[in-house]
């Protein structure tokens, strides 16, 4: 089950980004939402330059894998343990 309807339409990159985007929005703390904004911006960065069609259908459907895991994993934990649980360790 993809975290949002419609990620079975998104098949370039531009509709990748915009998807993701809106599922951060459903993310419960503004810590959480921008982390992951913050991820998704730099990852659509580090792969703007793919330009082989099979590689860049592998990664979208990654992405939408990844933000079902994560969408999932907050359905099941509370706000506060799934803040540490996603977040980095602010800690060495």
């Amino acid at each position: 089950m993809a975290p949002l309807p419609g990620a079975e339409l998104v098949q370039r990159p531009l509709q990748l980004y915009r998807y993701l985007l809106r599922c951060c929005r459903r993310l419960p703390t503004k810590g959480i939402q921008q982390h992951y904004k913050h991820a998704v911006r730099q990852s659509f960065r580090v792969h703007s330059d793919e330009d082989n069609p099979e590689r860049i259908q592998q990664i979208i459907k990654r992405a939408i894998e990844d933000a079902d895991w994560i969408m999932n994993k907050l359905r099941m934990v509370p706000v506060e343990e799934a803040t540490s649980q996603l977040l980095p360790s602010s800690r060495s």
